[in-house]
């Protein structure tokens, strides 16, 4: 991640640096709330508008991912195209790297005219292995 704020240019402050090392090592999705919470908590003072902008910052560079959720925002530690797996009983975001057949696309493609990109999917309660 900071080499990547590296080639894009950006400059790795403090506090951009202490919301990295963060959601690198939640490897969860957080809202900015629970961002600030957490450093603070860990002695890491940065004020809530600071990890605000900087997540902002982050997002729209590519770095980090955000998700819009109907509660609001949640930022992750990925930026490479994966999916969500939702529990619909606990609202937990789970990252998966699944590849959908290309057939399958080109079928929904031609039928639609839409192209997928991403896609999530949603299980209600189940872990990803129980069928």
């Amino acid at each position: 991640m900071f080499e990547r704020c590296r080639q894009l240019g950006m400059r790795l402050s403090r506090q951009r640096r202490m919301v990295l090392d963060l959601l690198w090592s939640e490897q969860s999705h957080l809202s900015a709330r629970d961002i600030f919470e957490k450093l603070n908590a860990r002695g890491r003072s940065i004020g809530h508008t600071s990890a605000y902008q900087n997540l902002e910052a982050l997002q729209s560079a590519g770095v980090i991912e955000c998700l819009d959720r109907a509660n609001g925002r949640l930022y992750g530690y990925r930026s490479d195209p994966h999916s969500h797996l939702t529990c619909l009983d606990t609202g937990v975001i789970e990252d998966i790297d699944v590849e959908l057949p290309e057939d399958l696309l080109d079928q929904i493609q031609r039928r639609t005219g839409f192209r997928i990109e991403s896609y999530t999917l949603q299980l209600n309660g189940r872990r990803p292995l129980e069928r």
